[in-house]
C-alpha cells in the first residue's frame, strides 16, 4: 500500500518530468522554425569566390576529410560560359611552384594545360638609374620553371570546370550572389548563437557553423568582423595591355624594370605576345591611356630602353663594387641581356587598376577566416598576390582537415589560430619587403639609388640568398 505521501511526491515527480518534456518539445520546436526561415544550413559558407574562393571551394570537395562537409559558395559573378579565343586577355597571374603543386593535387593544372600557359624560365629585373641588375633562372631552384604565366580568365575556367565536375559532390554554387550583411557567431555563446547567419538582398539567407570571406580588399566579412585593418594607397595606377613585340622568339623571360615613376613589366605570353604591368601616378596613367596606340607604344619602349640621368659617384661606386665581387670570386651573377622591343599593342587592351597595400590583424574569429585579398594586399611589383591567397588555402585545408582528424569542432579555435599564426609569419615579411622595395626604388637620391644598386648587386652574386628568396617566394 502506497501513502498519501508517497503518492504525493510520484505525482510531484511526474509532473517535473511532463514539464521538462514539454520544455524540450517547445524547444525543439522553435529551433526547427527558425531553421525553416533560412534558405539552408551549411558547415561552411565561403563568402565571395574568385580564383581564390572558388579554389577553396574545390579543395574543400578533394579533401577526403573535408568532402563530407556541406559547403556553400557565394560568388557574386554570373555563371558566364567561356569560350577560349586566340586573343589573350589584358588580366594575367604569375603562378609559383607551390601554386602550381596546389593546382595539380586539385587536377586544375591538366585543365590549364589544356588550354594555354607560359613558363616563365628567366627573369631579369634592372635599374633604370644605374648599372646594377639581378637574374633568376631555372636553375636558381632546381631546375624548376621560375613560374607560370596564365590568364585570369583561363585559370577561372580550369577551376570551375573542376568544381563543377563529379569529383566535387559536397558544393552548392549561388551564382549572381548579393550579400546584405552578416550576424556572427559568438564565444561562449549557446548552440544557436554560435552559428552565422549570411543575409541575401533577395530575402534569403544561410546559417554555417564556419564563414570564410573571400572577398577581396574591401570585405565585408572583415567588416563584420571588426578587425583592425591597415591599409593606404600608393597614389598609383597599375596600366595592363597585351603586347605584340617586334620579333618572335622563344620569349620564356620576364622582364622587370625600375623607373623613377614605378616598375615596368613584361610578362611572356607565346612567341610573339607578352602581357604588360606597368605602374605609375594616377596623373600619368591618365595621360597614357589617352594616347594613340602608336604613341603609347613609343612611350613604353622609351620607358624599357631610354637612359635615365646618372650620378657618376653612383656609378663609379657600383664598378667598383662589381670588380671586388670578381676578386674574391663572386661574378655578379649572369651576362645583362637586352629587353624586347614592343611593335604595338592588341587594340582595346588597356586597362587600369588602382594598387595599395592592406593587411587585417586578425585573420580569424570565432566561427570566422579570411583569406587572400580579404586577408592581405600587396603592391604587384613582385607577383605575389594571388600566390599568397592560394597558401592561404592550402594551410587552412590542412589544419582544418587536421582538425576534424584528431576529433575537434570544425571551428575549434586551436585550428583556426594555427591557420593565422601560420600565414601571417609567411604573409606579413613579404608584404613589408614588396612595400620596402617600392619605396626604395621611388626614390632618385643618389644616396638611395647607391644602397639598392649595391644591394642588388651583393644578391646577384650571393646565390644561397637568391635562392632562399626564390624559395620564400614561391610558398
Amino acid at each position: 500500500m502506497f501513502s498519501t505521501k508517497t503518492l504525493s511526491i510520484n505525482n510531484l515527480i511526474l509532473a517535473r518530468v511532463s514539464a521538462h518534456v514539454r520544455n524540450v518539445s517547445s524547444a525543439r520546436m522553435f529551433s526547427d522554425n527558425t531553421h525553416k526561415e533560412h534558405k539552408g544550413k551549411y558547415d561552411v559558407i565561403i563568402a565571395g569566390g574568385g580564383m581564390v574562393g572558388c579554389t577553396l571551394a574545390c579543395a574543400m570537395g578533394k579533401n577526403s576529410l573535408l568532402s563530407n562537409l556541406k559547403v556553400l559558395l557565394l560568388e557574386g559573378s554570373a555563371d558566364k560560359k567561356f569560350v577560349l579565343t586566340q586573343e589573350y586577355s589584358n588580366r594575367v597571374v604569375a603562378l609559383s611552384q607551390n601554386t602550381k603543386s596546389l593546382m595539380s593535387s586539385l587536377d586544375v593544372w591538366q585543365n590549364v594545360e589544356n588550354m594555354r600557359q607560359q613558363p616563365v624560365r628567366y627573369m631579369q629585373v634592372w635599374d633604370a638609374c644605374s648599372e646594377a641588375f639581378i637574374s633568376f633562372s631555372s636553375s636558381d631552384i632546381m631546375d624548376d620553371d621560375v613560374a607560370y604565366i596564365v590568364e585570369n580568365d583561363v585559370l577561372m575556367e580550369a577551376i570551375n570546370t573542376e568544381l563543377k565536375s563529379s569529383t566535387v559532390r559536397n558544393v552548392d554554387i549561388v551564382y549572381g550572389a548579393k550579400i546584405e550583411g552578416y550576424e556572427l557567431s559568438k564565444a561562449g555563446a549557446n548552440i544557436e548563437k554560435k552559428r552565422n547567419l549570411v543575409k541575401m538582398e533577395n530575402g534569403d539567407s544561410y546559417i554555417c557553423d564556419l564563414l570564410i570571406g573571400a572577398d577581396g580588399a574591401n570585405s565585408k566579412v572583415r567588416e563584420a568582423m571588426g578587425v583592425q585593418y591597415i591599409s593606404w594607397n600608393y597614389d598609383q595606377m597599375g596600366i595592363v595591355a597585351t603586347l605584340h613585340l617586334a620579333e618572335e622568339s622563344e620569349n620564356t623571360t620576364a622582364w622587370q624594370r625600375f623607373l623613377p615613376t614605378g616598375p615596368v613589366a613584361l610578362l611572356p605570353l607565346d612567341s610573339k605576345r607578352s602581357s604588360l604591368v606597368w605602374s605609375m601616378t594616377k596623373a600619368q596613367s591618365k595621360e597614357l591611356l589617352s594616347l594613340p596606340e602608336e604613341s603609347f607604344v613609343d612611350a613604353l619602349n622609351d620607358a624599357l630602353w631610354k637612359e635615365y640621368p646618372r650620378s657618376s659617384a653612383v656609378d663609379a661606386c657600383v664598378s667598383w663594387v662589381g670588380s671586388v665581387l670578381k676578386q674574391v670570386g663572386l661574378p655578379d651573377g649572369a651576362q645583362r641581356q637586352l629587353p624586347p622591343s614592343v611593335r604595338a599593342i592588341a587594340p582595346g587592351s588597356r586597362a587600369a587598376f588602382p594598387l595599395g597595400f592592406g593587411h587585417s590583424t586578425k585573420y580569424v574569429a570565432p566561427g570566422v577566416a579570411l583569406i587572400g585579398d580579404a586577408a592581405h594586399r600587396v603592391h604587384p611589383l613582385a607577383g605575389q598576390g594571388v600566390n599568397l591567397g592560394f597558401g592561404d588555402i592550402k594551410d587552412l585545408t590542412q589544419f582544418l582537415s587536421d582538425a576534424l582528424y584528431t576529433g575537434l569542432d570544425l571551428t575549434h579555435s586551436s585550428s583556426l589560430e594555427k591557420y593565422e599564426s601560420s600565414r601571417q609569419r609567411h604573409n606579413v615579411p613579404t608584404q613589408l619587403a614588396v612595400d620596402a622595395l617600392y619605396r626604395l626604388y621611388g626614390q632618385e637620391l643618389p644616396p638611395f639609388v647607391l644602397a639598392r644598386s649595391v644591394g642588388l648587386q651583393i644578391t646577384n652574386a650571393l646565390h644561397p640568398i637568391k635562392r632562399l628568396l626564390m624559395s620564400h617566394a614561391t610558398t
